[in-house]
Order: structure tokens, then C-alpha cells, then sequence
């Protein structure tokens, strides 16, 4: 018998030794801030030392949206985006948990909500569903791994076709390009993703963990983790997120209308 747990920005469930953590914000699309992030971080903490728990699936409550990233009207009022040590999601920049995780992206993954696909080991998504690093489109960069991850996994040229426009790719797209493990009926993704890890859970735990620390560390290299958390204080990113364009492209947002853009 599963057990859920109703924390205050996400529910926990726990089914036998699988953990399906859903974010729930479904009123501004499972948009996160910082403190929907902490929370996150700390579900993953308790994730990553439970010994009884083998497996992990994230998923966005409701059936519109996996996650449209950052909370651009909270980050609008307070002007600034922090993250926790973890990143996004608690996941994106966590780089010593070896328990398989499995996003099942049920709707739209936008902004940090891509990254966070991006950051687990296998990806189901439902075939309405679109992915977009679209934070050039509201003045900011994908910074949370989204400009690491997407590279590494699909090459540099197609990589910046999808980082330099912010376009939309659907999920078949998304799958054709590598993007994606395997697709799923609309409203199907997180059935899917049961299964994947039911496969899993037939498999040793020592096991999967010994496969997932070795086939990240061997392509991502010892030095990506220290890349990714520097390069927010690369030139080009320091200036970003001490201009005016940066507070513009939120604001803009929140008050839902088209950026002015000042290149300053």
C-alpha cells in the first residue's frame, strides 16, 4: 500500500521501494521559486538516503504542464532568482544521487522544467507534450544546465538551433532527436513511467547504481559539474543578471505584455 505524503508545494508518494514526487503548482503551471525549490531539494535529500527507496519518478501535477520553469511573477517582485545548492527542482545541479530518476513529462516543459528533464536518466513524455528553453524570450539564459545538458545529449548544432531561439520542440521531435526515451499517450505519461521503473525495480539496486554513477561520470567527465555551477559567473552571465534587460524580460511577463529590450 502506497503511502503519500501532501507537502506544501509537491506530494510524495511512496509505493514499495518507488518514490513519484509531482510538483504541484498546477495554477501557474508548476512554475517553481526558490522555496518550491528548497522543498524539492529536501524531498530529494530524503530520496537519496532512504536505502529503501530504489527508484525515483518526477512528474507535474494536472495534465497542462510537466513544469514552465521559473516563477517569472515571483521573480518579477523580488527582482532576483537564488537556487539551492541542488538547482532546479532540487535535481538539476545534484550530481551525487545514483538512484535512477524518471521524468514523466505530462504537458509542457519549459524553461527550468526542460533542464529538470534534461538532468534525469530517462525521460517519458505524453505525445501533447513540447519542450522549450525559452529564457532568452524573457531576458534571462538557461543557466540551471539547460545550456550543458542539451549539448551533451543531442550536439552542439541542433543543440543551439533549440538554445538560440527558444523554439518549442513536441515530443516526437523531441524523441527523434534523442531527446526523449520513450513516448506515451496524452495522459499517459505517468503510467508509462511506472512501468519503466517497475522494469527497474526487477534489477539489482547496487546494480542500477553502479550503471547510472559510471555511464554519467564516463560522459559527462569528472570537470561538468564544475563547469556547469561556474558558469554563472562567466562575463557574459554576470552582465545578464546585472542588467536592466534582466529585470525587464520578468516584469514584462508578470504584466503580460512584450518586452522592451535595451541591450543593457
Amino acid at each position: 500500500m502506497s503511502q503519500i505524503t501532501q507537502r506544501e508545494f509537491c506530494t510524495v508518494e511512496r509505493d514499495g521501494h518507488l518514490t513519484i514526487v509531482t510538483m504541484n503548482r498546477p495554477e501557474v503551471m508548476n512554475s517553481l521559486h526558490y522555496e518550491a525549490d528548497l522543498e524539492l531539494h529536501e524531498v530529494w535529500n530524503d530520496f537519496a538516503t532512504d536505502d529503501d527507496q530504489w527508484v525515483g519518478i518526477i512528474t507535474g501535477a494536472g495534465e497542462k504542464a510537466f513544469s514552465t520553469g521559473n516563477d517569472l511573477k515571483t521573480h518579477a517582485q523580488r527582482g532576483v532568482r537564488h537556487f539551492p545548492p541542488t538547482g532546479f527542482a532540487g535535481l538539476t545541479t545534484r550530481f551525487d544521487l545514483d538512484k535512477p530518476v524518471i521524468a514523466a513529462v505530462n504537458g509542457i516543459a519549459m524553461g527550468g522544467g526542460f533542464e529538470l528533464s534534461l538532468a534525469c536518466d530517462v525521460v517519458v513524455a505524453s505525445e501533447n507534450a513540447f519542450f522549450a528553453l525559452s529564457e532568452p524570450r524573457v531576458g534571462l539564459a538557461a543557466l540551471a544546465g539547460g545550456v550543458q545538458y542539451l549539448p551533451r545529449a543531442i550536439g552542439l548544432p541542433r543543440a543551439m538551433g533549440i538554445l538560440l531561439t527558444g523554439r518549442r520542440v513536441p515530443a516526437a521531435e523531441a524523441f527523434s532527436l534523442g531527446i526523449v526515451t520513450a513516448l506515451a499517450p496524452a495522459g499517459g505519461a505517468l503510467a508509462e513511467a511506472r512501468q519503466w521503473a517497475g522494469q527497474m525495480l526487477e534489477c539489482a539496486p547496487l546494480s542500477l547504481r553502479a550503471t547510472k554513477e559510471v555511464a554519467r561520470k564516463t560522459m559527462l567527465g569528472d570537470d561538468f559539474e564544475t563547469k556547469l555551477m561556474a558558469a554563472r559567473e562567466f562575463p557574459a552571465a554576470k552582465r545578464l543578471r546585472s542588467s536592466e534587460d534582466y529585470q525587464e524580460g520578468p516584469r514584462a511577463f508578470a504584466e503580460k505584455r512584450k518586452p522592451q529590450w535595451k541591450n543593457r
